[in-house]
């Protein structure tokens, strides 16, 4: 085998495992809801002036040239590429926008008390009561596994308490206690 055809294989090699995980990502990013705070990546191709890193302001809104204000949180990269691509039309003719989160700033949960590592904890993906409780490092041996506490906002706002007894789901009991945070939620550990 010659020396060129080596190299071509061994770039190929390097290139496609990477090719796999940017399919995964976007895939992910396509479904990902967008909250306040996240950092987007936004650009046009072909289009220099219309590349920006934006941040997802509190009111949910984004700011970007051409497209004045554009809402984002609540919605996906898809829907807001879509809306983005839109709104650029009447300026730029057959834009290609891409979206892309940066930054996951928006997708917190905490966690607090008798914890190894207390604290905000940027998530990706679904996660549950024991996988927060897990990136926290777990219970101190003077935590009250059995009075645990979510504290999240229903639909209307309102602060609620949810009770999580640890020594159940060690059981393997009630595991439908175990249910996935929404940004924002608290996990208190007494």
């Amino acid at each position: 085998m010659s020396i060129r055809y080596f190299r071509i294989f061994f770039l190929l090699g390097a290139l496609l495992p990477a090719s796999f995980v940017s399919a995964e990502e976007t895939a992910y990013q396509d479904s990902y809801a967008i909250q306040p705070g996240d950092l987007l990546r936004i650009s046009v191709w072909g289009e220099e002036a219309l590349v920006a890193d934006t941040p997802v302001r509190p009111d949910g809104f984004i700011s970007f040239p051409l497209a004045d204000d554009v809402p984002a949180a609540g919605h996906t990269v898809a829907e807001l590429r879509a809306a983005l691509t839109e709104k650029l039309k009447k300026y730029v003719p057959d834009p290609v926008v891409t979206v892309m989160t940066t930054e996951l700033r928006g997708n917190t949960v905490f966690v607090i008390g008798k914890v190894n590592r207390p604290g905000p904890f940027p998530v990706q993906r679904p996660t549950d009561v024991v996988q927060a409780l897990s990136m926290a490092g777990g219970m101190t041996p003077y935590a009250a596994a059995g009075k645990i506490r979510i504290l999240c906002r229903d639909a209307q706002g309102q602060q609620q308490a949810i009770p999580f007894d640890y020594s159940d789901i060690e059981k393997g009991k009630d595991l439908k206690q175990n249910i996935v945070l929404q940004p924002g939620d608290v996990v208190v550990v007494p």
